[in-house]
This record gives C-alpha cells, structure tokens and sequence, in this order.
C-alpha cells in the first residue's frame, strides 16, 4: 500500500485554542486556515498540522492521520489487519476519513479527498 503517508498531525487544544494557534504562528511563523470556530490547520507543508478545538471532537493526545487515495480499500484492510475502528468512515470539509484504534492502543486517523 505504497499511496499511504502520514501527512497531518491533529493536536488537541480545546483548553486553549487560540492561543495555541497563537503560539505556533508566533514560535514558527506557520499560517493557520480557519475552518470554524474550534478547527483550524496549516496548509503550506508535507505534515500539515490541525488545532482541534472541539471538546467532543478532541483527543487526549496527538492525532497521526494517514492520507490515501482508496479509503474504502484501506478501511478493509485495516479491519483485516486487527485494526479496532474508533469512529467509522465519516464527510468532513476537505474528504472522508475514519479513525481506528491499533493493536498498541493509539488512535490514528486515515483521509481522502474522495
């Protein structure tokens, strides 16, 4: 499966949203696209990097998300692989993604823009 790459982390900053999204634009000089009042992410890199503001959205730790082009094929062949499916496949601005637990516990997250 040589179309997957982690290319977005999602950090948890429901506390302090803007001021987290604060502190990396003044720490790194990074640009955050706002989508809503809770999210907002960079857009200009190869690991972009998202603010998840939203308490019920949010996690207690960094979000890995996977990017693909067959989410359906990858979806599959996670479950196949033991993959525990945290949150089935779902529309957001940007794609469809689905999120699912791995054998060592962590939560990662797998999109596509289809």
């Amino acid at each position: 499966m040589t179309d997957a790459r982690i290319d977005y982390v999602e950090l948890p900053s429901a506390t302090a949203h803007e001021l987290t999204r604060a502190f990396y634009s003044k720490a790194f000089g990074w640009a955050f696209t706002n989508y809503g009042p809770t999210y907002s992410a960079t857009t200009n890199g190869t690991t972009d990097l998202g603010l998840q503001g939203g308490p019920a959205d949010g996690l207690s730790a960094p979000l890995p998300v996977i990017r693909v082009d067959d989410l359906e094929r990858v979806f599959e062949a996670v479950t196949k692989a033991g993959g525990i499916v945290a949150k089935p496949i779902f529309a957001f601005p940007g794609g469809r993604r689905f999120h699912f637990i791995d054998p060592g516990g962590n939560e990662l997250a797998v999109w596509s823009e289809r």
